[in-house]
């Protein structure tokens, strides 16, 4: 763990954990609002060179706020939103308990793993590595939820 030491005029240090994560989690917090309205454009974004720690895994929410501005945040939301309430109404119409309880299950780690990672962007909690589902570099995460959404359909054609 990466810690600050701060140093008194009386000449004793100590080791301060909080004042890092602090001013770490101020600078990530900025890094939402240059975007503006619409955005800098497709691949104009200024804060993926050398600010940001991960910008195309961690914080590519923070990446498309800044190039596509508060309407591409307002797009990805609504995407988002549209496929965990879609998740839930096909568990609750589900008549199988157990694609009930394994499309409840799929949806709520999906919402988890969404609300997790913007959380993280907006520096309401630490840097968990955490990915955003669909649109975060790596293989291994997209192919689990491309799986876990073939399978919620898969529950959805069977009712």
């Amino acid at each position: 763990m990466i810690v600050n030491i701060v140093q008194y005029e009386s000449g004793s240090t100590h080791l301060c954990y909080w004042r890092y994560f602090f001013v770490k989690n101020r600078v990530y917090r900025q890094k939402l609002k240059p975007g503006g309205l619409l955005g800098l454009g497709l691949g104009n974004s200024i804060q993926k060179h050398f600010y940001l720690p991960e910008p195309q895994t961690d914080f590519i929410f923070s990446i498309i706020s800044e190039e596509f501005g508060f309407m591409g945040v307002l797009i990805v939301s609504t995407l988002f939103i549209t496929i965990i309430i879609s998740g839930f109404k096909i568990s609750m119409n589900c008549e199988d308990k157990f694609g009930k309880y394994l499309a409840f299950g799929i949806t709520f780690g999906l919402a988890f793993q969404t609300l997790l990672n913007l959380m993280v962007v907006t520096g309401l909690i630490p840097v968990t590595g955490v990915t955003l589902p669909f649109l975060s570099y790596g293989g291994s995460s997209l192919l689990i939820s491309l799986i876990s959404m073939g399978v919620l359909l898969n529950i959805s054609k069977q009712t």
